[in-house]
């Protein structure tokens, strides 16, 4: 039987079913009473039901072709993971396009049209790819979000982090997995860094659409003050985009597996964490 699973064997995929009383924190800048920063995060938000369905997509159509047990539970739990993390973003986005008077056809069929053109010109193994390089950036967004050394989260509302922790954990449990299933199927180290690229490229473009559009639905578009202080907030010391570069090359390094990332002290945190707060719901 092969070993085709790499991720640690203490690391449970536990599809955790949270639901998160959110609505009230939507109408207004969660995220330190910040515009820009509120954007960002909100239009990540919608890309994630869409996207989440993509992925699991992606991993399901090899499941059969995979011998090792571990790795074919670890893609049950990963489905479950990214199926309930598409539910609850679901909830976030059409609440938030509610109050906001956002257009959520608009946002949406942008990226389904994407999704779509990628199924009608990329392969089966070709969106796999693209899977495991996605699944690598929300991974290092995760780790970083996570890291008690991170101060970006500082003023965010409370109810708001417990969310996008929640996600966070739970993407870094799973972050092996699309990519064992890629490399089980004989993907190679040039389709894995070219799917990045183009990844990268279309998820920041995506990203910024929304962002544009809920600024300007805000009126709030034209602040000189807003973009220098978004532009900060991604690229400058300590910016989130900037902390994360030195682990978003690494994807391109020859022999690379997500979990050379050791963060099992970053989950052991965050269970813990939790454990404080309430048990386990059953």
């Amino acid at each position: 039987m092969k070993n085709e699973s790499h991720t640690p064997a203490e690391v449970s995929i536990e599809p955790r079913n949270r639901q998160h009383d959110i609505t009230r924190c939507l109408s207004r800048d969660w995220y330190d009473n910040d515009p820009f920063k509120t954007a960002w995060f909100n239009s990540m938000s919608i890309t994630f039901p869409l996207g989440e369905k993509f992925f699991i997509e992606s991993v399901r159509h090899f499941a059969d072709k995979i011998e090792d047990p571990k790795l074919q539970a670890e893609i049950r739990g990963f489905c479950g993971q990214e199926g309930f993390h598409s539910r609850e973003h679901r909830g976030y986005n059409k609440a938030l396009c509610e109050q906001r008077g956002y257009d959520l056809a608009y946002l949406e069929g942008r990226l389904e049209k994407n999704i779509n053109m990628s199924k009608k010109y990329f392969n089966a193994l070709e969106q796999l790819a693209i899977t495991a390089a996605l699944e690598h950036i929300t991974a290092i967004l995760a780790e970083s979000g996570l890291d008690e050394d991170n101060p970006l989260w500082a003023n965010a509302d409370p109810l708001m982090r417990e969310l996008w922790d929640w996600h966070a954990a739970e993407e870094m449990e799973h972050k092996g997995v699309a990519f064992d299933v890629f490399i089980a199927m004989g993907g190679t180290d040039k389709m894995r860094r070219k799917a990045l690229r183009q990844s990268t490229f279309f998820l920041l473009v995506d990203i910024m659409v929304g962002v544009v559009h809920m600024l300007r639905r805000d009126k709030k578009m034209w602040s000189w003050r807003l973009w220098a202080g978004g532009w900060k907030f991604l690229f400058f010391k300590g910016g989130m985009l900037r902390r994360v570069w030195p682990a978003y090359k690494e994807f391109y390094r020859a022999g690379f597996h997500p979990w050379q990332r050791d963060t099992r002290h970053l989950l052991d945190n965050w269970k813990a964490s939790q454990a404080q707060i309430s048990p386990e719901p059953a």
